[in-house]
């Protein structure tokens, strides 16, 4: 084992400093082309919203800080009627809308002329408000649209309009569709999106000889606001191009030195005295299914079980008193997936894989209880009896409760060099509360607290989190958690005596009760050409998160990256960018786990090309109490969609790493994943994915393991409602085959009709080759009430 010493920590806060001191001049400066304004966001029905300052500070009416922006204001139209969504821009009404152009192309080029014209008009009623987009296109043979299930059109043609309710920057809606009419919405936060949102809203469009036109219709009643007579919402609309690059047209430029790309959009006025009916929401669902099983798994002459049929029933419900709070609830919720989890290789991996949330009580506001430490993962609420949920916004406060009464209830159990996924029968209960005050420009503390007790035992998780960007380029963000625990006195769930780090207590279940904490601190700039971020953290021994995903801990880090970019623009080079990476980890005891240093490029070329290789210059990591000091390896990506057709995708690793076994050894090996996807027509999608990790002794070349993982999805859609699925995998590791049918009617994200069937298929050797171990065919129905 190697113990920190005082000439290796010298060495790295001098390479920190030198990065730091590196000037822009070398990087090439990063360009200042907008003019900065300064307004300050909402704050409840004074005019104070309505100044505007030229330089930074507190709004002198309010106190608020001001926030940065470079916006022009436009005021919506609003009609009387309904307008008749056709996809074709005729109903008379549109005449009476706001019309204005997206007239700048931001990506790849920087606020030049956009190449293609787009004439956008805006209108509102009482009840909802209108985009009608008119894309033409000089090149609509190479039009790239697909008839497709709704989230799943981000390659093509596209329109869009993210909505700041707010106007504070803060977050958006964004709201997509296709030249078919299909639908993709997603919520956008800082530099992060949020695809799981879902709502309800209209959309059309067509496709003519000169380009294409789209409808939108967005609900009031789907979007949180601000009470008050007049709204002042920030607005960006734009439409994506993807010919030979990836083009944007924006209705606004865009300041690459300017983090905040929400808050880059233009003020939209006009809208007045909407004051949506109180939303209420009722989602039952019914559904029954038949099993057929294998009685043991290992002996494949075993017997079949042939289950009976099952059938159950349950409900959700929703109710907006106001625009700005919500409330939730399910009964007996059905929260069986209907599309499978894609297999992850797991060999040689000690720490327990995440899996995303698809369950839509979860999905839904899921961003609000976000962070990196990893508090709290919806998917430790395995099978509950009953859930409500309370999200809501007063001003600049954002505030949930979630509560929920659990069955089956699974544990993670982090470790130094490993994690403990345990399955349980045990009932439970949990509770996460969060709070949060946004203020300035994509600033933001907040509080958050997770509690979830058995009868033997419980955890609790409360701290603090913050974000605070100042200088325009700079963000400082830290999270502090406490945890409380008492174990579960029930060994025989994780029968384990060794140490919890250096303390007295034991990883096993036998009724401990302890405390720890973690932190995270980083300092980040992010602007045209250069970025860096500086991040610290540190866990403690006894830290857990039992309805989070922490999967390890006694562990300090501290880490240092930087990014240059080059934009080229032209016929073949969109950019280019360098990226560096070094970090050292220790344990409480303050012995060195790890160190490491990488360095990496990439291009982004035409044909919606991008290409990056990366090494690891140096790689040392200490693992069972044996130091591997020569883990040097490297990589190779490459993705590409050169036509509407098809695109791949390619990721190789080749290299060094530790064989974690008991004994570990250093061995030699590769890891590959790729994916191929086509579109031979507008209906038909096929996807293909591949994934293999193989590694040798590196001292007598025998071979420890070598695997894949094959998976292929088969797509038609009929139209934007109805599809038919397949989804093959063969997982080489389990030897299994799984089989995925399923036929599907969706007219909204909420409203569904399923007719599936499940089949798993064992491969037991030579005598019995691949025999089923287990089936299952299900129908549900499920109808959305809005009253």
């Amino acid at each position: 084992m190697k113990h920190i010493n005082i000439n290796s920590a010298m060495v790295f806060i001098l390479l920190m400093l030198t990065f730091f001191s590196i000037p822009n001049s070398i990087f090439g400066n990063d360009q200042d082309s907008t003019k900065t304004t300064y307004v300050c966001p909402p704050c409840g029905g004074s005019d104070c919203d309505k100044l505007k300052f030229d330089e930074p500070g507190k709004c002198p009416g309010c106190g608020m800080t001001l926030i940065s922006v470079n916006k022009e204001w436009f005021a919506a139209n609003k009609i009387n009627g309904e307008i008749n969504l056709s996809g074709k821009l005729d109903d008379p009404l549109w005449k009476q809308a706001s019309h204005t152009e997206l007239k700048y192309e931001v990506e790849p080029g920087e606020n030049i002329t956009a190449r293609q014209k787009t004439y956008v008009k805006i209108a509102y009623n009482e009840d909802y408000i209108y985009f009608g987009f008119d894309c033409r296109d000089t090149r609509i043979s190479e039009l790239r649209a697909q008839v497709a299930e709704r989230d799943k059109i981000f390659d093509n043609d596209l329109v869009f309009a993210w909505i700041d309710t707010y106007g504070d920057n803060q977050k958006a809606y964004s709201f997509l569709t296709n030249p078919y009419g299909v639908q993709a919405d997603l919520i956008k936060t800082g530099f992060a999106e949020d695809a799981s949102y879902d709502a309800v809203w209209y959309s059309e469009a067509s496709i003519n000889d000169s380009g294409w036109t789209a409808e939108m219709a967005i609900p009031f009643k789907s979007l949180r606001f601000p009470p008050g007579k007049e709204q002042q919402w920030t607005l960006t609309m734009g439409r994506i191009y993807p010919r030979e690059f990836r083009y944007w047209f924006f209705w606004t430029p865009v300041d690459r030195n300017n983090p905040s790309i929400i808050g880059q959009g233009n003020n939209l006025t006009g809208i007045e005295n909407i004051e949506p009916s109180r939303a209420l929401e009722i989602l039952p669902y019914m559904m029954g299914s038949k099993v057929n099983f294998i009685n043991n798994a290992f002996d494949p002459t075993s017997d079949y079980t042939d289950a009976p049929i099952k059938g159950r029933v349950g409900a959700g419900i929703k109710y907006a008193p106001n625009t700005s709070l919500v409330l939730e609830g399910v009964i007996n919720p059905d929260f069986s997936q209907i599309e499978s989890d894609a297999a992850q290789i797991s060999v040689n991996t000690t720490f327990a894989l995440f899996y995303p949330e698809k369950r839509p009580f979860f999905v839904e506001g899921s961003n609000l209880f976000k962070n990196s430490t990893g508090t709290f993962y919806s998917r430790m609420i395995n099978d509950p009896v009953a859930a409500g949920k309370v999200t809501g916004k007063i001003r600049t406060f954002s505030y949930g409760l979630l509560a929920a009464a659990d069955r089956n209830t699974p544990f993670i159990i982090p470790d130094e060099e490993r994690s403990y996924t345990i399955s349980t029968n045990l009932n439970s209960s949990s509770i996460i509360g969060r709070g949060r005050l946004d203020f300035g420009d994509e600033s933001f503390v907040g509080l958050m607290g997770t509690y979830r007790f058995t009868q033997d035992g419980y955890n609790f998780v409360g701290g603090i989190d913050w974000s605070y960007r100042f200088l325009d380029n700079f963000f400082f963000k830290g999270e502090y958690f406490r945890s409380s625990t008492k174990e579960e006195n029930n060994f025989s769930l994780l029968p384990l005596s060794n140490k919890i780090g250096t303390t007295d207590h034991t990883v096993g279940f036998d009724g401990e009760k302890f405390s720890g904490s973690s932190y995270k601190l980083e300092l980040s700039r992010f602007a045209r050409n250069y970025a860096f971020g500086l991040h610290a953290s540190n866990t403690s021994a006894t830290f857990q998160a039992h309805n989070g995903f922490v999967t390890r801990n006694n562990l300090k880090q501290i880490r240092f990256d930087q990014q240059f970019v080059s934009y080229v623009n032209n016929n073949w080079l969109d950019r280019f960018y360098f990226y560096t990476d070094a970090g050292v980890r220790f344990n409480s005891n303050n012995v060195r786990k790890e160190r490491y240093g990488m360095i990496s490029g990439g291009l982004t070329m035409k044909g919606q090309t991008n290409v990056s290789a990366g090494y690891y210059l140096y790689n040392e990591e200490t693992f069972r109490d044996i130091t591997f000091d020569n883990l040097r390896k490297g990589y190779f990506t490459v993705s590409a969609q050169p036509s509407s057709h098809i695109s791949f995708s390619l990721r190789a690793e080749v290299g060094k790493y530790i064989y974690r076994a008991s004994s570990p050894i250093l061995g030699d090996g590769h890891m590959i994943t790729s994916e191929l996807k086509l579109k031979p027509t507008s209906h038909l999608q096929l996807s293909i994915s591949y994934s293999r990790s193989r590694l040798m002794d590196n001292s007598t070349s025998n071979l420890l393991y070598d695997g894949y993982i094959a998976r292929s999805v088969i797509n038609y859609q009929f139209n934007k409602d109805i599809s038919l699925r397949l989804i093959s995998q063969y997982d080489h590791f389990r030897k299994v085959i799984d089989l995925y049918p399923l036929l599907s009617y969706r007219p909204n994200p909420f409203t569904i009709f399923y007719i599936g069937y499940t089949n798993t298929m064992q491969n037991y050797g030579e005598q019995f080759g691949f025999t089923k171990t287990n089936n299952q065919m299900f129908i549900k129905f499920q109808y959305l009430f809005q009253l």
